[in-house]
């Protein structure tokens, strides 16, 4: 998405804030009271809700789909790189092989060749010392067939590199026409967002805010009840640096596609936390529901990844205490949330065979860590992409 649209969604959530809060208006607004805005929308506010909640969720679901290309695109590019330094080194492999060969063809047509090099030897007035020299013979004649054999090898290899680095470019060609398709849906999806956050009041946004925030509370007293929270177990040390990690990134913009050091998008997150562990999984939030093993939460340790909404289109890393962070959405930070801040799918843990730690300590969360889960008065805009 251009930085344009994500900073127009950004200011137009800061001047919501702005007027909502009394200090400022007091301090903006004329001496002489002025009629109270109106709603530019009828809708109520949980039915604002449900659409903001909707259209971020086809924003992010469009956003994964990207990331999932742009991943398959890197690797086709570093497959195209290493079939092009394959292919260099086949051709001249193959460049020598034809010069051998014409060498051995020369040799053949001044009367050198094997044949005429055994008839010379059977014609000698010493058979015996011919058969002494058999294995000469056979020497050059099994020299003189390797180098057809490196000849035909070698134009058979730079063939078919030739053939798969044709295939691989355009299968680049193929990523890179759905990357930009995908990229205009992202955009096309965050500009309704940006439309619908306009049209809002800024007691409306309040409104939205606090009504997704008791949502979330609700859930997450449910997941307390329940005893879904129980588990204290602590991580695995790839799985304490993955948090490690992932905390140091609190307060950081999310921006769709990012997957840092500045800036993050929810996979981005959760893949860069995990690859700074040292361990490498997918980048996507559907890929790492489809390939991580899954663990009931019940059973959830620091490091486990939790997948929200019925298609994974959203990923936070769990830290411990019924905390998760995450790269919420557009006009967002990296914020430490409840476990229950959206519809949960499942979780699923990138070390399994791992043991845990013997013991565990959250690590120190600065004051503002929480933010507002909700995400739309965010003062801070993400960077230029």
């Amino acid at each position: 998405m251009s930085s344009r649209v994500l900073r127009t969604v950004c200011a137009a959530a800061l001047a919501a804030v702005v007027a909502a809060s009394p200090a400022v208006a007091a301090a903006a607004e004329p001496s002489s009271p002025g009629p109270a805005r109106e709603p530019r929308t009828t809708k109520s506010v949980a039915e604002l809700l449900t659409e903001l909640k909707k259209l971020y969720q086809r924003a992010e679901e469009a956003s994964e789909a990207y990331n999932g290309t742009t991943a398959k695109l890197k690797k086709r590019q570093a497959e195209a790189k290493k079939l092009d330094t394959a292919l260099v080194v086949a051709r001249t492999a193959l460049g020598h092989s034809r010069n051998d060969a014409g060498r051995l063809a020369r040799e053949q047509y001044q009367g050198q060749s094997d044949f005429s090099s055994y008839v010379q030897l059977m014609l000698s007035r010493d058979p015996e010392h011919a058969l002494d020299q058999e294995h000469v013979i056979r020497r050059v004649a099994a020299g003189r067939a390797a180098t057809v054999k490196r000849l035909t090898g070698a134009e058979k290899r730079a063939d078919a590199l030739a053939s798969a680095s044709r295939k691989v470019l355009e299968k680049q060609r193929v990523l890179a026409a759905r990357q930009k398709k995908q990229r205009d849906t992202v955009q096309s999806r965050l500009r309704k967002v940006e439309v619908l956050l306009a049209e809002l009041t800024a007691e409306q946004i309040a409104k939205v805010s606090r009504l997704e925030q008791q949502a979330t509370d609700k859930a997450q007293g449910t997941l307390v009840t329940s005893g879904a929270l129980s588990s204290a177990r602590p991580p695995s040390q790839e799985g304490d640096e993955a948090v490690k990690y992932a905390v140091r990134q609190l307060g950081k913009p999310y921006v769709w596609g990012a997957e840092g050091p500045g800036s993050f998008d929810c996979s981005g997150l959760t893949s860069q936390a995990w690859a700074n562990a040292g361990r490498t999984i997918p980048r996507t939030s559907q890929e790492q529901w489809r390939q991580l093993r899954k663990v009931p939460l019940n059973a959830l340790r620091p490091g486990d990844l939790v997948i929200y909404f019925p298609k994974a289109t959203h990923v936070a890393l769990y830290v411990g205490n019924g905390l998760v962070v995450q790269a919420p959405r557009p006009g967002s930070q990296v914020k430490v949330s409840p476990l229950a801040s959206n519809p949960l799918l499942g979780a699923v843990r990138p070390d399994p065979k791992s043991p845990s730690l013997s013991s565990y300590s959250l690590p120190e969360l600065a004051p503002d860590a929480s933010g507002s889960d909700a995400g739309y008065n965010s003062s801070s805009g993400p960077g230029d992409e």
